[in-house]
């Protein structure tokens, strides 16, 4: 078999942004490996995947210990990419991963304890087949630990060598306030902070977004497509293959009403002016805020990756578009 050898212009058409108030420079569409990179997908998709987005100046791949699935198999996964060739480019990429979510039984392997993201950081690291990681974010505020705790293991983790940067993702703005002053005490900044956003789900807008302006921190959006709702999939209500259809999932039939259905059709109508598909304009809208440093993307196919990738092609909306995008999102 071949050995990967990457694209020797892979850099010229990638504008990177700065993460916050850091050194660190992200692409503005990274690749997330929460779907299509487990134990039941089809190795042979995912690697070249995984090459086409560093070939084209992707070089941030965003995990977590229990993405699959089963647990932990799209960490493995990527520890195969990396050992058949990727990891020749090693200081070119930018690698996260995180622990926050259930993992494993028993009390150790959930939640904020320091405990768990230490051991947790441990099976990851050997997993992917690596000595650290860029970024390690606690994956969501745990109630019961105090977030010294769990703050103080992210600021060991970096003292330790394990990670060069730390993240907080899942957290409200309240809780990103206090995560961040105890980072500033450990003197390990927050690099970057992953929230779910869309132009469907805009929680993180009124406080979160001023905060980690004001803060200098940086922020990737996941989900930024609405788990699909923010596709041409659903112009005609909900197709049998798609993820609405299924009854697991992120994405429930009963998400799909005909508020939400006549929406994206009108949002639809605005992207097809703009000379984008609905998809491509999702992504295009989360990038015009300054704020926002990246958004992640999945992908089930090279063909859909480069799909995701033409959004940065036009991401400068007129004052007339983004208007008539508010009445649309507001009605």
């Amino acid at each position: 078999m071949e050995t990967y050898k990457a694209n020797e212009n892979r850099y010229s058409n990638m504008a990177y942004k700065r993460c916050g108030r850091s050194g660190l420079l992200l692409p503005p569409i990274s690749l997330g490996l929460w779907h299509n990179f487990g134990s039941v997908d089809v190795f042979s998709q995912f690697i070249q995947i995984a090459y086409t987005a560093f070939d084209n100046g992707i070089t941030h791949f965003d995990l977590a210990n229990n993405y699959g699935p089963v647990y932990g198999s799209a960490e493995e996964n990527f520890g195969r990419i990396l050992k058949k060739g990727l990891g020749v480019y090693r200081d070119e990429l930018v690698i996260s991963t995180k622990a926050g979510y259930d993992m494993w039984p028993g009390p150790y392997g959930n939640w904020g304890s320091r405990k768990y993201l230490m051991a947790s950081l441990e099976q990851s690291l050997k997993r992917m087949g690596l000595d650290y990681v860029d970024i390690f974010y606690s994956h969501r505020p745990d109630p019961e630990t105090p977030v010294e705790e769990t703050m103080g293991a992210l600021a060991d983790i970096v003292r330790q060598g394990k990670a060069l940067y730390v993240g907080i993702s899942n957290y409200n703005a309240e809780q990103t306030k206090e995560a961040l002053a105890i980072l500033k005490e450990y003197r390990v900044p927050c690099l970057i902070h992953q929230a779910r956003y869309s132009m469907l789900d805009r929680w993180t807008e009124p406080d979160l977004l001023p905060l980690l302006k004001e803060e200098g921190v940086g922020m990737i959006a996941f989900s930024p497509l609405a788990q699909g709702l923010l596709t041409d999939k659903y112009l005609d209500g909900i197709p049998e293959n798609s993820r609405a259809a299924k009854s697991t999932g992120h994405l429930q039939r009963e998400q799909v009403t005909e508020r939400v259905v006549n929406k994206i059709r009108r949002l639809n109508e605005i992207a097809v002016s703009r000379g984008q598909t609905l998809a491509e304009m999702a992504i295009a809208w989360l990038l015009k805020d300054e704020r926002v440093t990246s958004v992640l993307v999945g992908a089930s196919s090279v063909g859909q990756l480069m799909d995701n990738l033409k959004a940065l092609q036009n991401v400068e909306f007129t004052s007339e578009e983004l208007q008539r995008i508010e009445i649309v999102l507001s009605e």
